[in-house]
């Protein structure tokens, strides 16, 4: 087993598109109505929106490669990027996805550690990120990984609200 990580850019929007489109679907579709799935997916991938997010020098795109393959994707953000008003300290993970296939491999474990790695290099004393609240599998993760719970947020799945929570780790 091989396991790289690549950091993403422009040039890396089709295959972002693609894997945020199958990462996310997989992870949620289950749980809500396929109209506010359809609008979700649309409005957060599609390749404009990926550019943009891709341009922002406060956000890095990686993906993760098992054995060459795309297997998923992590999203960080500092400074102004980060998607709720946090301390200047913090640096947020927006999105760690694995694909199904080849999660249990320690992919997840593979991305959080690139995060606190980041987070140091910027010299951020802490990371933290909205996990949907239903999402009790990535809740244990987290957990599991020395995040708490501090506090929760909205997030809007089309047009329903749902409630995600948030969950920091203070790093040393």
């Amino acid at each position: 087993m091989v396991i790289n990580i690549k950091k993403c850019t422009i040039e890396d929007v089709c295959i972002l598109q693609e894997v945020g489109y199958e990462t996310f679907n997989e992870t949620f579709k289950q749980q809500n109505s396929p109209e506010n799935m359809k609008a979700y997916l649309e409005s957060a991938f599609n390749l404009k929106q990926l550019e943009k997010e891709l341009s922002n020098i406060f956000s890095q795109f990686f993906f993760v490669y098992f054995n060459d393959e795309v297997a998923g994707y992590l999203k960080v953000n500092i400074n102004d990027a980060q998607s709720e008003e946090m301390s200047d300290e913090s640096l947020e993970i927006e999105r760690i996805y694995i694909k199904n296939k080849f999660q249990k491999h320690g992919l997840g474990k593979y991305l959080l550690n690139k995060s606190m790695e980041i987070a140091m290099e910027h010299n951020k004393k802490k990371i933290w990120l909205g996990v949907w609240g239903k999402n009790e599998n990535a809740i244990a993760f987290y957990k599991k990984m020395g995040f708490a719970r501090t506090g929760s947020h909205s997030f809007y799945m089309g047009d329903e609200e749902q409630l995600d929570f948030i969950m920091t780790k203070t790093l040393i």
